[in-house]
């Protein structure tokens, strides 16, 4: 479902935490997950608070953390799944761009809700289900 080794590069080039690479496949997309959260909260404290900077900032980071996701999927070993999540990254980042672009909150707050349904599955499933790349 999900290449974790190339995922694991990805997300240090993010300078998202420190200490990734005792992380396993699970962890290491929980985090970006919890990363991701963090800078949807941001994004909507920035704008509310007029800090175009701020806003811009943090949808780039959350922009790129959806990349390091996209990157990670193992599509030879993830099938459908890795399929339909992809489409989601991408559909998210389209509307964090838009967001982006327009200076509203809406598509933030949509991106942040399917994140908490993303997140809450993750952390339902059983780590030893879940496919690590080599």
């Amino acid at each position: 479902m999900v290449s974790y080794r190339n995922a694991a590069v990805n997300y240090r080039t993010t300078d998202v935490y420190g200490a990734i690479e005792d992380a396993d496949g699970h962890a290491l997309v929980a985090l970006l997950y919890e990363r991701l959260g963090e800078d949807l909260y941001a994004a909507r404290h920035a704008l509310e608070a007029g800090d175009i900077a701020g806003k811009c900032k943090a949808l780039r980071h959350a922009l790129d953390v959806l990349d390091v996701l996209r990157a990670g999927l193992d599509f030879e070993r993830g099938g459908e799944i890795a399929a339909n999540l992809d489409a989601l990254y991408d559909y998210m980042q389209r509307r964090l761009v838009f967001a982006n672009v327009e200076n509203c909150r809406p598509p933030i707050d949509e991106v942040a809700g399917l994140l908490a349904q993303i997140r809450s599955a993750w952390a339902a499933l059983d780590r030893r289900t879940v496919a690590v790349g080599p």
